[in-house]
This record gives C-alpha cells, structure tokens and sequence, in this order.
C-alpha cells in the first residue's frame, strides 16, 4: 500500500519535526519528551503525533535517516582512489559522528544489529562490506574480518569512545589493528 502524499505544510511540519528530533535525541537519546521536541520544532504536539504515533517512531525515523545516509556515502565511496585509506576514513567518520549523536550511538551499538528497520541495517552492512572487500582487495585491511566483525567493532568503538579519557584514542588503536602488517602506520 502506497504511504498517502503529504500536503505542502503537512510536509514541512514533518521536517521541522524531524530536524528537532535529531537535533534533541542526539544530546538526549530517547529521554527527551515529545512535547520538548514539539516545542523545538515550533509545532504542536498534536502535529508530531499526526506523524509518528510513538517516539520510538519518531526516534527510528530519525536514526533510519542517518543510517541510510551512512549507506549512501559508503556506495558513494567505492570508487575512491585509495580503497584502504577510503575504508579508514569512513570508519572513523561513522564512529565520530555517531559517538557526538547519543540516538545514533544507542542504534548502532544496539546488537549492532538496526533490527528496527531490516531494510536500513541491510543497506548499511552491504555497503560497509563493499567497503571492506575493496580495502581488503588492495592489501590495506587485514583479510580475517568480515562484515559481522567489522559492524561488532563500529559498536566496540563507539563503547569505547564514551569511556576513553582521549578523544579517538581508542578508535586509532582499532584502525590500526585492522591494517595489514606490511601497512601498519
């Protein structure tokens, strides 16, 4: 069944919904009222409720958003020039800015599984994978992980750069366990 078009205005109040609820869970996670997320966006709470029936709905939304651009940008990236620094600067990315959005964190460390949204999670993996494949490839990245241990390290950093006293510390300690010995820097 096709999902109804949305009026102009009914629209624009689901961006302006969107973006505040971004905005909110990623300083508060799931802890933040609906009605704080209305006010951000300048709507009514009847307006956000019109749109997502829960804030577990609104919350997947939002994550699903990130994630599927997370997606997007790894494809985007399998025809960069250097695979295995391509590779590593797109680990450290999703780990940096997921870490900085406590919503993103707590879905993508959740099981590190995005079991939410099949689709999202699907997308994720598979271009993470191409990414890995590719690095590994070239010779960058060590040949004894595959997409199950890489997507369980993503979940590990983000773990660790909560509880580490450095900032990336931990997380350029784990990329630099990924590279292949004759690549180690």
């Amino acid at each position: 069944m096709d999902k109804p078009v949305l009026r102009a205005d009914a629209r624009r109040n689901r961006a302006k919904v969107l973006a505040a609820a971004e905005e909110a869970f990623a300083v508060n996670g799931l802890a933040v009222p609906l009605d704080e997320i209305a006010r951000i966006a300048g709507v009514g709470a009847g307006t956000v409720y019109r749109h997502f029936p829960s804030k577990e709905a609104l919350f997947q939304a939002v994550v699903l958003d990130r994630v599927e651009q997370f997606a997007q940008e790894a494809r985007d990236l399998l025809t960069a020039e250097d695979p295995g620094e391509t590779f590593f600067d797109f680990f450290r990315r999703v780990v940096q800015q997921a870490s900085r959005n406590r919503a993103l964190c707590d879905a993508l460390a959740e099981t590190t599984g995005l079991g939410f949204k099949a689709s999202a999670g699907n997308d994720f993996r598979a271009a993470t994978q191409a990414l890995l494949t590719r690095a590994q490839a070239a010779g960058a990245v060590r040949e004894d992980i595959d997409g199950d241990d890489l997507r369980a390290l993503i979940a590990g950093c983000l773990a660790a750069e909560r509880y580490s006293l450095e900032e990336r510390h931990l997380t350029r300690i784990i990329v630099d366990g990924l590279r292949t010995l004759r690549n180690k820097t």
